[in-house]
């Protein structure tokens, strides 16, 4: 397909903004040395241009999008309405805290919702993502070892099976990473784990379930071996799906976590954003909390807590992500919200057991919310590899799993259904596996050059990742 700028035709236009009634004036210093170079097109041009685009996308509108670790799942519309309500949506974030009673009495009762959910005290909405929550919870972790002047503290322990923004986000926040390895059945070594701990644990970082989609059996036992050597518990909130409702973080031991509204709780997700990632804490680390707090009964208002670490973000973050998330909590309510765990799971394991005949499954145990595949034994014996399996399923109108990660697991696929996704839906992703694993037996070349009926084939992802083309250069310049 053509850019914006390959349809532009010189002296081509539209009006999009009336005359202007004041004088015009001469802002000389303001000057651009070299023309704009803005398209010239129509408005006709403009909106089939973007109709175009709109078409070549893919998201959970057009089809299964069984991403693993990402819950790219169905989004209620009604969450987009109670966001769109003016009373939300015409605020300004330095309004005196009595002239936005109501949304700061959101902020309170989605925090004690998230907190009865998560089993924290207390909660923070600046962080605008996962990463930037665990970057936040850190942070948490290093103002509580400082007050107590426990200064030697400056190693975090990271899973082999960790997020890759783990290990990133420690490292952002002055630590030194401490990788462990996981035992066969996926789960943390608890030899290795008793093996590094010490007077310089500042904490561990861990999700639960982990990345191959498994309960660590051994959370309690893991969670007291890191505090017993003075250290806290960092709960990665990316897998929160799969449990909601069922088990609290904060119960399993940990001390403080984030939580993706983005995709926990139904919000936007992909794109570039907008994402949330709140932090939540033990009644021991709130004092250490970013931002402003909601405080109060009758008068509510927002209050910086004393110890603070400081602003994460500017004001509250993502407010209307955070009003999405609560609509949507108070829709489910106490009952629904564990349908959406138990939900999950079962098509998790519906998918992985179907899919067992054909494919590796290296974890043999009942999964969570997702399960991880290998095709290692594809790629020795075929030729064929996870990523030549990830392409041909864009011919079937399905986005691929996540590839070549947990990296414990060669060749892997992780996929995860999430709960809002069908039987049927469910069914159609196992006939295209299998067929896709026939036509491999028949004719691996046929898959190796896969995808065949989508707008582009395979494009040289190296070259693209290496030699990125982030802007359009006229071939007359």
């Amino acid at each position: 397909m053509k850019t914006i700028f390959e349809s532009s035709v010189k002296g081509r236009k539209l009006t999009l903004l009336p005359e202007s009634d004041v004088p015009a004036a001469d802002l000389k210093a303001a000057k651009r040395e070299t023309p704009l170079g803005l398209p010239e097109v129509s408005e006709n041009d403009i909106s089939r241009h973007f109709s175009e685009m709109a078409k070549a996308t893919h998201g959970v509108n057009d089809g299964f999008y069984p991403l693993g670790s990402c819950t790219m799942k169905y989004n209620p519309k009604v969450n987009d309405e109670a966001a769109s309500l003016p009373g939300f949506t015409n605020i300004h974030p330095l309004q005196p805290d009595h002239t936005v009673q109501g949304c700061i009495g959101l902020m309170k009762e989605a925090e004690a919702t998230l907190c009865e959910i998560t089993g924290m005290d207390r909660m923070t909405f600046q962080p605008a993502a996962g990463a930037h929550g665990e970057f936040t919870g850190l942070l948490l972790i290093k103002a509580y070892h400082r007050s107590r002047h426990d200064l030697q503290r400056n190693k975090i322990i990271v899973p082999d099976s960790a997020h890759g923004t783990n290990p990133a986000s420690a490292v952002m926040a002055g630590y030194e990473v401490i990788n462990i390895p996981s035992q066969e059945d996926g789960c943390v070594d608890l030899e290795a784990l008793r093996n590094v701990v010490g007077d310089d644990t500042a904490g561990l970082m861990l999700t639960n379930p982990n990345t191959v989609g498994l309960f660590d059996k051994n959370i309690l036992e893991i969670t007291e071996i890191v505090h017993k050597a003075g250290g806290l518990c960092y709960y990665d909130g990316a897998n929160l799906n799969a449990v909601i409702g069922i088990v609290r973080p904060g119960d399993m031991g940990f001390d403080c976590m984030h939580i993706n509204l983005h995709k926990t709780f139904s919000t936007p997700h992909g794109g570039g954003g907008p994402g949330a990632g709140p932090v939540g804490c033990k009644a021991f680390l709130a004092d250490f909390l970013p931002g402003m707090l909601p405080e109060g009964d009758d008068e509510l208002k927002l209050v910086k807590p004393e110890k603070s670490i400081g602003m994460m973000k500017a004001f509250n973050g993502n407010f209307l992500i955070l009003v999405r998330a609560y609509a949507y909590l108070i829709m489910l309510g106490r009952e629904g919200i564990p349908e959406i765990a138990k939900n999950a799971v079962l098509n998790a394991n519906y998918l992985r057991v179907m899919l067992a005949g054909k494919y590796v499954m290296p974890y043999k145990e009942t999964c969570m919310h997702e399960f991880v595949m290998s095709l290692e034994h594809e790629k020795a014996s075929m030729d064929v590899t996870a990523m030549d399996v990830a392409k041909a399923l864009l011919d079937y109108g399905i986005h691929p799993p996540t590839m070549y990660f947990p990296l414990i697991v060669h060749e892997a696929l992780m996929v995860e259904p999430t709960e809002t996704e069908s039987k049927e839906t469910l069914d159609s992703l196992i006939n295209a596996f299998t067929e896709i694993y026939d036509k491999a037996l028949e004719d691996p070349e046929y898959i190796k050059s896969a995808p065949h009926k989508t707008i582009i084939e395979r494009p040289d992802e190296v070259s693209a990742a290496r030699h990125p083309k982030l802007r359009y250069i006229p071939e007359d310049k």
